[in-house]
């Protein structure tokens, strides 16, 4: 199960890395970077809903989860290897954010989110 899990978190990461890329090729800087800036600004909308009191305790508990594996030397992957070594971060981060983003209220999120707004908008019609 575990290999199965990171074979779909490394074809995912290869998709984002590629569609940066496809970004960059077309023109499309604007996007690009902030595909690219996905990562800091999930942090930072992360550290702002945990010291929200409206952000319901349990997904706080994931929050904090999350942080403490962002953050963490100790990976799945190492981070030293190209491409996938970032790939459980963006793994738990994505479950984590489908977590939050169903238990809070659409204007705390808001409210936390220093990214291009238009982009949490399409983030919260997915979920």
């Amino acid at each position: 199960m575990l290999r199965g899990l990171l074979i779909a978190a490394a074809a995912v990461f290869v998709v984002w890395i590629l569609a940066i890329g496809v970004l960059v090729v077309t023109g499309r800087r604007t996007q690009a970077r902030e595909l690219a800036a996905f990562l800091p600004n999930l942090l930072v909308l992360f550290r702002g809903l945990l010291k929200d009191p409206r952000v319901p305790l349990g997904s706080k508990a994931w929050l904090v989860f999350a942080v403490v594996w962002i953050a963490s030397p100790i990976d799945l992957v190492p981070e030293f290897i190209p491409v996938l070594g970032p790939l459980d971060d963006v793994v738990v981060a994505a479950l984590v954010l489908r977590h939050v983003v169903r238990r809070t209220d659409r204007a705390v999120l808001a409210e936390h989110w220093r990214g291009n707004p238009a982009l949490l908008d399409r983030i919260l019609r997915k979920s």
